[in-house]
């Protein structure tokens, strides 16, 4: 899974080559937001995206270009590493996360993103949207093809649910 962040007068976010405007939960599976922007004092505006493991324990916390630490993730052993111009989040010998400094307040995320429930989502410059189960089998959503779209102003720009439904453009 791939974003970015611009900043500008009102939050923008690319996500697999759509641009979300205005849009305050870009990606949402069942109950949970799994990308959203909130409002930062230092910056304004910032995404937000919770890091689970693949059995759903709750590892992390990317807030912009930060990562934090849960308890749980403290237990498992994660590491986040900072490097100049770069965040990393490891768990073994496995990158789980990457944010990438770029110009001005801008950066770029990648990661490995599991639901609480084990699901893994799947994300990329491609603009076919996956949803894998825990066995390892790719949900298809519906045959579904977005690229290169802009959302404005919805209250959720994509809404996952576990039985491969989808929703775009939600104001619910």
């Amino acid at each position: 899974m791939e974003n970015s962040l611009i900043f500008q007068s009102s939050p923008q976010v690319t996500l697999a080559t759509n641009k979300f405007i205005n849009v305050p939960i870009i990606l949402k599976y069942e109950d949970t937001n799994l990308i959203e922007v909130v409002k930062a004092e230092s910056v304004g505006f910032t995404t937000q995206i919770p890091i689970y493991h693949e059995d759903g324990t709750y590892l992390a916390k990317a807030t912009g270009n930060r990562l934090y630490l849960t308890d749980d993730g403290k237990k498992t052993g994660l590491k986040i590493e900072r490097h100049e111009g770069l965040w990393v989040c490891e768990l073994g010998n496995r990158t789980l996360f990457e944010i990438r400094q770029q110009t001005g307040d801008s950066f770029r995320t990648t990661a490995e993103l599991h639901t609480p429930d084990g699901y893994f989502v799947k994300c990329s410059d491609e603009p076919t949207p996956g949803l894998i189960d825990t066995s390892g089998n790719e949900i298809k959503i519906g045959g579904l093809i977005m690229s290169g779209n802009t959302f404005m102003g919805c209250k959720i720009g994509i809404w996952l649910r576990s039985n491969g439904s989808c929703s775009i453009g939600v104001n619910a």
